[in-house]
């Protein structure tokens, strides 16, 4: 309660009603036994330093901030963006935005302009370098064979490369596959798969993929995959790094996001804690940059896919209260994040309650040296749900491999289950600073078989139902089983046969009972080895 309090005291100090753009939700009460790093606000770090500005545009809250970080003009209002890095280390900004004394002031957004802007360091400052066309709220991502796609809501452009004068505009192609489409098809957000398809999530919150960036995104869900809890959500921003996807999604309207987690982009866990609430830009020197909002994250990655920085739109009041030619606007800015370790477990066989030593490899890298940096008797070690809350593995002891640490954990309380795929070390070094990673297991599939079904089609004539079944994972399904029911009763079921990635049968399948409706309300449920794998609901 006291987090939620000091937020509402600086609504207060902004002078903005709590009733106008705010709802602060109430966090669970677990939430005040978490440990520091068990959040994913946790892992901002200050902001490099820059040039401090003094009676520049902005309230009180924000006087004092770095003008220097990421993209700011006085006569320029910005929104969204991500950064791309090129060969010659230059970063690419792709940002919106629209003059500051345009008539309707921020609400003048739906006319924005995309901007390419370039800097020689990625926290900025950046500078634009031309525009790229009309657009709202872009992403940027790279295709395959290089050429780069700048995602806009209704379309997107593309080019040969990051810096190209002439841009493309064209619009994606989309297939719901006989589902509802959840809240529409904006705010998309993409995440490359170690194939070059491309997993897409939208503001809705609804899994989407393409072949391979381009060709139609396919919709695999039927409802929202974000956090079963009250929110108006939206800025969803999802990435995979090299072992597990992430997705925050923000609910702009309680100003707290969410993290989740998942190891094939389809299914997730959410873990306990903010990802992010107004006040995570910090300097060095304990200063704090208040922002009312912070939206459209987005963020830059390292080559082994960590998320080493986050970008967010900011604006310092209510977005209606911004009006042309005032004291109020946007910007992007640039925070730095906690990258975390790079963890493996020795153990070959399935961790249980009853395993009594865990093996974590912690690896070397530049800058960092597990055998003297690393307190080893701080870390903890588990499943999330247990490490988050201060629990989880003791170590025993250790020994070198290489310049590798080989962490021997007391299996006792690892908390963790048979659908763990990743789970979690917190701890801190020798000189305080947190410590924090998730661990790769040898017996999980990192890239399994997706099952995914079309609408059943039901045949009154010859009493059988057809139903597609497709595969959009990265390897070959195993056997496994469709069934066609009601609330009450099975209609049919039918063996699925090895489909290859992308590969798809049509199955026919006798009626149990012989049905008289043209169209009939159902549910498909795919199971493979005794686990479900689709449940979805046709009406």
């Amino acid at each position: 309660m006291k987090r939620l309090l000091a937020i509402g005291l600086l609504v207060g100090a902004l002078g903005a009603p709590l009733h106008a753009q705010v709802t602060e939700r109430v966090r669970p009460a677990e939430w005040e036994q978490l440990v520091p790093g068990a959040r994913f606000m946790d892992r901002f770090l200050p902001m490099p330093d820059g040039v401090k500005g003094q009676d520049v545009w902005g309230a009180d809250s924000v006087q004092g901030r770095y003008v220097d970080n990421g993209i700011e003009l006085p006569d320029v209002s910005f929104w969204g963006g991500n950064i791309l890095q090129t060969a010659d280390g230059k970063y690419h900004l792709y940002v919106c935005g629209w003059p500051e004394r345009s008539p309707k002031g921020h609400m003048f957004w739906g006319n924005s302009t995309v901007f390419h802007a370039v800097s020689d360091e990625l926290s900025g400052p950046y500078r634009i370098q031309n525009s790229i066309g009309k657009g709202h709220n872009p992403e940027a991502f790279r295709l395959a064979d290089g050429r780069v796609v700048v995602y806009v809501i209704d379309g997107y452009y593309i080019a040969d490369k990051e810096d190209s004068p002439v841009w493309m505009y064209q619009k994606f192609d989309f297939d719901a596959r006989d589902r509802k489409i959840i809240e529409g098809l904006s705010n998309l957000t993409f995440a490359r798969r170690p194939d070059g398809s491309y997993l897409m999530v939208c503001r809705g919150g609804g899994v989407w993929i393409s072949r391979d960036g381009l060709s139609a995104y396919r919709q695999l869900t039927d409802k929202r995959v974000y956090p079963d809890v009250e929110g108006r959500f939206e800025d969803p921003v999802v990435w995979r790094d090299s072992l597990q996807y992430h997705l925050i999604v923000n609910d702009w309207l309680g100003r707290i996001a969410f993290y989740q987690r998942s190891k094939d982009g389809l299914h997730w866990v959410t873990e306990q804690g903010e990802a992010y609430v107004p006040g995570v830009s910090r300097h060095r020197d304990g200063e704090v940059e208040y922002w009312f909002k912070y939206e459209r994250p987005k963020v830059f990655q390292d080559k082994e896919g960590r998320a080493v920085q986050m970008n967010f739109a900011v604006i310092d009041t209510l977005k209606w209260e911004d009006l042309p030619e005032d004291r109020h606007s946007s910007k992007n800015i640039c925070i730095p994040l906690n990258k975390g370790l790079l963890l493996s477990v020795l153990n070959e066989e399935p961790i249980t309650p009853a395993t009594k030593r865990i093996e974590v490899r912690i690896q070397a890298e530049p800058g960092f040296s597990p055998q003297t940096d690393v307190d080893v008797e701080s870390l903890r070690f588990g499943s999330y749900n247990e490490v988050n809350f201060g629990k989880g593995c003791k170590p025993v002891k250790t020994r070198k491999e290489g310049e590798d640490l080989i962490v021997v954990f007391n299996g006792k309380g690892n908390g963790i289950t048979a659908d763990e795929f990743a789970p979690k070390l917190i701890g801190r070094d020798v000189n305080g600073n947190l410590l924090y990673g998730y661990a790769r297991l040898p017996y999980v599939d990192y890239a399994p078989a997706l099952l995914s079904a079309r609408r059943p089609v039901y045949d009154k004539r010859q009493h059988v139902w057809k139903v597609q079944v497709e595969n959009f994972g990265l390897s070959a399904s195993r056997p496994a089983e469709v069934e066609i029911r009601s609330a009450d009763k099975s209609f049919a079921k039918g063996e699925v046969p090895v489909l290859a990635p992308y590969g798809e049968t049509e199955l026919t399948l006798p009626s149990v009972e012989a049905l008289t409706a043209d169209t009939i309300a159902c549910e498909v449920i795919i199971r493979s080895g005794g686990i479900e794998q689709e449940r979805v609901r046709f009406e």
